[in-house]
């Protein structure tokens, strides 16, 4: 099973995945998932002090223990989006991550030069009926669709200093590794 395969039906609930309002969902699994997901939070950070004060960063980065933790991050972070797609029908995306500054006013006037990065996810799925589709082939759909919206905004007048298309995980720009670096 790749990364981008979940182990659940190709079939939607239509009462989970419906336009009506779902009423009366027994939410005890997303909240025992929820609490199984902050223990193993907490016992990465333990692990991550722990091996931090034996190791330098580079090899707590790199430590089994670390790693083992990530994954089980991972897994249960994997296993409550099913959850709250096969009970709530949503995509729920959890796991990003966001350094936005809680106080900047959104609707403070921009400056020529100010810039953002923005992003554009699909959850494609094979038909369900034998057919000559690939998921490989997605990627040079949406690599065509980048470079279209790309054309659009530098005909209107915008500045694209670069886009990507990826599979997977978001694809991390040049400006957004920079920011990190600020941190």
């Amino acid at each position: 099973m790749s990364e981008h395969e979940h182990d659940h039906p190709d079939e939607h609930d239509p009462a989970s995945h419906g336009r009506e309002p779902l009423a009366g969902v027994d939410a005890r699994d997303l909240h025992a998932t929820v609490d199984e997901l902050a223990e193993a939070l907490h016992a990465y950070v333990e692990t991550a002090v722990g091996v931090r004060a034996e190791f330098g960063a580079r090899e707590a980065d790199e430590d089994p223990r670390v790693l083992a933790l990530e994954g089980r991050v991972g897994t249960l972070n994997a296993r409550l989006y099913d959850l709250l797609h096969a009970r709530l029908g949503l995509h729920a995306d959890l796991t990003g991550m966001t350094w936005d500054d809680a106080d900047a006013d959104a609707d403070a006037p921009v400056a020529p030069g100010d810039h953002d990065t923005f992003h554009l996810g699909f959850v494609v799925e094979l038909p369900s009926t034998v057919s000559d589709l690939t998921l490989d082939a997605v990627i040079d759909l949406v690599d065509d669709g980048g470079a279209q919206i790309a054309h659009t905004l530098t005909e209107r007048g915008y500045v694209v200093g670069e886009w990507g298309a990826g599979r997977g995980t978001p694809v991390l720009l040049d400006d957004e590794d920079d920011d990190e670096d600020d941190l």
